[in-house]
């Protein structure tokens, strides 16, 4: 019985000095006693200027980089239509099908190119869509689906992404949720 209890005790011990020496180890690095840095001075800025901001836009202009509204693709600013223009008034445009997306198409915005591909398979937001190499919002389509005229481009929680209408043969125009142009073409 006494050589359990002595047994017992060492181990306490040696227990015990095990935990003392990882206390007092140096692995932990030791504290600075350099001063602190001293704070950065201000960097000087401008002084504030002031001037008259441009103009605003008449509704329903054109902005510069913005696909032309749906209706208004060929319509002269006097509203008559233009004799030369190659685009389809939506309003006479043949109606989108969900056939008639399937497949691949070329994404182009924010100033690049890429792929994405259509298919009939049922999804959050619509049917599947997957994108390769896409830049900024085209990046997270991963649903598509037709309402009337548009097409509508949204992320995999079903959250519109961007928002299209035909603008000539396999060509939709639009915009994304962001503001920036978006286009698919075949």
């Amino acid at each position: 019985m006494m050589r359990k209890s002595a047994l017992t005790s060492a181990m306490c011990v040696l227990a015990a000095g095990v935990i003392v020496a990882g206390c007092s180890t140096s692995r932990f690095g030791t504290f600075s006693t350099r001063p602190a840095p001293a704070p950065l001075t201000p960097a000087p800025t401008d002084p504030v200027t002031g001037g008259q901001l441009p103009p605003p836009t008449q509704p329903g202009a054109q902005q510069p980089g913005f696909p032309t509204a749906p209706g208004q693709e060929g319509v002269l600013p006097d509203g008559t239509t233009d004799p030369n223009s190659s685009f389809q008034n939506v309003a006479t445009a043949e109606p989108v099908t969900r056939e008639a997306l399937v497949g691949a198409w070329k994404v182009t915005t924010a100033g690049s190119s890429c792929q994405m591909f259509m298919a009939l398979t049922k999804w959050t937001g619509g049917f599947r869509a997957a994108s390769r190499g896409c830049p900024g919002d085209a990046a997270s389509v991963a649903a598509w689906d037709v309402q009337g005229q548009q097409v509508l481009l949204s992320d995999s929680d079903g959250n519109r992404v961007a928002t299209l209408f035909p603008t000539g043969a396999g060509q939709f125009n639009g915009q994304t949720t962001t503001g920036a142009a978006i286009s698919l073409t075949r």
